[in-house]
This record gives structure tokens, sequence and C-alpha cells, in this order.
């Protein structure tokens, strides 16, 4: 019952994380810089603008010659939207290297992961998160994904919960419940 839930949620597009809303509506994310008013810092702040918009392959165009942790993330979720997902793996990267607990780019970094098949990959980026920020709602959830494609239950039912006590109104949130609810 469950593996059908989410295999017919993740056929129709409906789990997603942060850095993947359903299409056309892209989550507003952390709010732009408004220090400075560089051209970085605008470049920055026009590709967040051209991501919330859901003109992914505009913001791209803008985000990837930003610098900065926070222009990569938005470039690793506009990649993710554009199911470019080997692609969003780097700046997701780097972007976490910048800060460990950032919540767009350890959603994107998951998404890439395990929209991708590694798995492993995406267990063991997505504890190192956690690690740094326990209470990111979307790590949870991808590792949880990670761990159901792998079949180990237990493991997946703990990040979903956890997921569902950090972000209970989430789109993805009945879902899970359902899942869940599926395994009692």
């Amino acid at each position: 019952m469950a593996r059908a839930v989410v295999a017919s949620l993740v056929c129709l597009g409906l789990l997603g994380g942060c850095a993947s809303a359903p299409r056309g509506k892209a989550p507003a994310g952390p709010p732009p810089s408004t220090g400075g008013g560089t051209a970085a810092g605008g470049s920055t702040e026009q590709g967040i603008s051209l991501y919330q918009q859901g003109r992914y392959a505009e913001a791209e165009a803008v985000l990837s010659t930003a610098p900065g942790g926070t222009a990569r993330a938005y470039l690793a979720a506009t990649r993710v939207r554009l199911g470019r997902y080997a692609e969003a793996e780097g700046p997701a990267l780097e972007s976490l290297r910048a800060d460990p607990a950032d919540p767009l780019a350890s959603a994107a970094l998951g998404e890439a992961l395990v929209s991708q098949g590694k798995l492993d990959e995406a267990i063991v980026r997505l504890s190192d998160v956690l690690r740094a920020g326990p209470t990111l709602p979307y790590a949870h959830f991808w590792r949880g994904q990670a761990y159901q494609r792998r079949q180990q239950v237990a493991r997946m039912a703990e990040d979903y919960e956890a997921f569902l006590k950090l972000a209970p109104n989430a789109p993805e949130a009945a879902a899970v419940r359902a899942v869940l609810d599926g395994l009692r």
C-alpha cells in the first residue's frame, strides 16, 4: 500500500521539496538579500525573483554568474526545477560548503541525488546536512525518500515523522501521512 501511494505521487510529480514545489508554483525560499546594492547582489536578487516567478531558464542564466552561497542554492534549485539533476549537485554542494544548514540547497541536493538514483550518496550527504541542521524538513524528506527506495522502512518512517513534525502543512505532508498510515 505505502509503496503504491508514493509511486503514484512520484509519477504525478506531487512529491517534491522546497526545491521543487508543484510545477508553476516556485516556493518563496529565504528573502533576497537587500544589502549592498552591488551588481553581484543585484544579479542574485534578480535571479531569485525570476526563480520565484517560475522563469527557470532566465533565472539560471542570471544565477550561473552570481557569486555567493545564496545564488548557488537558487541555481541548484533552478536546475532541479528544469530536471537537470546532475547539474544541480555542484551548486548545491557549493552552497552547503558556505552554509551547511542551507534549507534550499539541502532540498535541491536531496532531490537531485534521489532523482538520479544515487541513494547511498543521498543518505550520506543528507545525514551530514542533518548533523549541521537537524531541523531541516526537506533534508528529512529526501533522506526518507532514499531510505524508502532502499526499502529501509524503519529509517524511512523516522525521517517522514521528523518531516511531519517540522513541516506539518507542507504540500507533501498529506502524501507522507498516507505512506505512514499504510505502514500501520
